[in-house]
């Protein structure tokens, strides 16, 4: 029996070649299949840093977190228009309508508002009413370009409002008026309040 035994136990040469590749080949297998799955994954997310795309990406990227820009302090102060004050300052509320602002162009936002009267809508605009801040967080706005951007915006929503003209037209008539002698009084533009 004990013969018998040994017999069943003991493996042929071929038996144990044949253990040891069927061992050797699933985990070479799956080695080869991650490796595969790996390397299709990295040729997709290769970068073409040749092109216009990367390009802009990379330059984005880089690109300062600031600017410094000199100013003149003696250059002329060249006023905005109402839609350039409105691109530059008022679109990050009034286009979407943030922290309770009217949307540009609605008509059911502006209508109560363009019935207080302009006057009282430009006042709210300089000193800051709610959330909205004094001149719309840009203190270098002038109450002029402040006067247009309003104007622009109330009309935009069916308002019939003049946008104020330059301060400098008012000078150049005063003195016409009165080279010529006549006693009228000359045509003033909208006075900047404080």
């Amino acid at each position: 029996m004990a013969d018998s035994h040994a017999k069943m136990t003991q493996a042929t040469p071929q038996e144990i070649i044949i253990s040891v590749l069927a061992g050797l080949f699933a985990p070479l297998l799956a080695i080869f299949l991650i490796v595969q799955l790996v390397l299709g994954i990295q040729e997709g997310y290769k970068s073409d840093a040749s092109s216009e795309a990367a390009q802009k990406a990379t330059v984005a990227r880089i690109k300062p977190v600031a600017q410094l820009v000199a100013l003149d302090a003696n250059a002329p102060r060249v006023e905005k228009a109402g839609k350039e004050v409105y691109d530059a300052v008022c679109t990050s509320c009034h286009a979407s309508g943030a922290l309770g602002a009217p949307k540009f162009e609605s008509k059911g936002d502006w209508g109560s508002r363009i019935g207080q009267g302009y006057d009282t809508l430009v006042k709210h605009a300089i000193e800051g009413i709610r959330q909205m801040p004094p001149r719309g967080g840009d203190g270098d706005l002038s109450d002029i370009e402040v006067a247009r951007a309003v104007a622009f915006m109330a009309n935009a929503a069916g308002a019939k409002f003049k946008e104020p003209e330059a301060p400098a037209a008012a000078p150049a008539a005063a003195p016409a008026a009165g080279a010529a002698g006549t006693a009228a009084p000359a045509a003033q533009a909208p006075v900047e309040k404080k």
